[in-house]
């Protein structure tokens, strides 16, 4: 960008001031002046292009300005306002205050240096006027609000890049949270699954030695699932399976001693969220609660699973579900969580293009 601006600016500047000294000077000494504008000219474009120009603000606003006061009052060249046209425009509206009265006062200065000439020309005063005062005032005004209405665009596009880039910071967040949180869901669920039938198998080992061997065989392929799952989950391969996800959950249940009751009142959804709210809701209840019931509810667009042995007046600040909830809430569904009378009730529903 930096590159194409200098090009493209030059390709017009350099040209243009050229023909400006051949034609407008007389002797050497006035075209030295109006070659030191257009030098400056040429200076303030490439700084300005590397966003270096403020730096060098002053002796270039100075440079300028002495070339137009030079040609204004003492060789009565009616062209040597082309550098602090240039110029100025540059360095204004890269100003962080006071910009629209640094403007005014370029465009006063400009006029003024130039009707000072008035009473020195030999020519009319209307001639002088328009010459020395109407033309470059209107080329200042008009540079001016070009270079602001141009500041104002490159502001805008400094505003997109960085709305960009917060956007791609965010997708990164989001997904990192995505990832956490099915991590947490696969191991986690795990890890209390195994804590569980390795108490239970501790309790077996003198009493009944082949339910003991089955349930550390039902850990083992416990534990070979969660690899597995972790694996596709690091390669994104991980989808989850609300039926498979609900023999799950009937077979911990059962062997945490809890009744399960499945009431099918519409072909089940396969969604991959409403699997998940089933995974999560299991975990909760075989960690938080003393449940002795679990009713499940299934609907074409939704789950409902309802506990007993809820403890507490109200339910529990459960992140899992509230992850969830946000994510069901991006997809357009809903999760609610309630508690009354000893009985924890999760419900979620998604539209039934999601549910699919």
């Amino acid at each position: 960008m930096s590159r194409l601006n200098i090009t493209t600016q030059l390709a017009v500047i350099i040209p243009v001031g050229t023909v400006l000294v051949v034609f407008d000077s007389q002797v050497w000494w006035e075209a030295a002046v109006l070659v030191l504008g257009l030098l400056t000219s040429v200076v303030a474009i490439v700084l300005w292009a590397r966003d270096e120009i403020n730096a060098h603000a002053v002796p270039l606003l100075a440079t300028s300005a002495a070339v137009w006061v030079f040609g204004a009052l003492v060789s009565g060249s009616t062209t040597a306002f082309y550098s602090i046209t240039v110029v100025a425009p540059l360095i204004v509206p890269q100003m962080r205050r006071h910009r629209i009265p640094a403007a005014a006062g370029v465009v006063v200065f400009v006029a003024a240096a130039g009707a000072a000439r008035i009473p020195l020309a030999q020519a009319s005063a209307d001639s002088t006027a328009f010459h020395f005062v109407l033309v470059p005032t209107a080329v200042m005004v008009v540079t001016l609000a070009f270079m602001f209405a141009n500041d104002a665009f490159y502001r805008v596009l400094a505003e997109l890049d960085e709305a960009r880039e917060h956007e791609a910071e965010l997708a990164v967040a989001r997904e990192r949270i995505r990832f956490a949180s099915e991590l947490h869901d696969i191991q986690g669920h795990t890890l209390h699954v195994v804590k569980l039938k390795t108490a239970l198998a501790g309790k077996l080992v003198r009493r009944d030695a082949e339910r003991a061997e089955e349930e550390l065989r039902e850990i083992l392929a416990l534990v070979g699932d969660t690899i597995r799952q972790t694996k596709e989950l690091a390669y994104a391969q991980r989808r989850l399976n609300l039926a498979g996800e609900l023999e799950n959950a009937k077979n911990l249940f059962e062997a945490a001693g809890i009744r399960v009751r499945i009431v099918r009142s519409a072909p089940v959804a396969e969604g991959e969220l409403l699997g998940q709210v089933l995974r999560e809701t299991t975990t909760n209840i075989l960690r938080h609660a003393q449940a002795a019931q679990v009713r499940i509810t299934l609907t074409e667009s939704g789950i409902t699973i309802v506990n007993d042995g809820a403890s507490g007046d109200g339910p529990p600040e459960l992140r899992g579900l509230s992850t969830l909830r946000d994510r069901l809430a991006g997809f357009g569904g809903e999760l609610t969580v309630k508690q009354e009378d000893g009985e924890f009730t999760t419900a979620a529903t998604v539209p039934a293009k999601v549910a699919r």
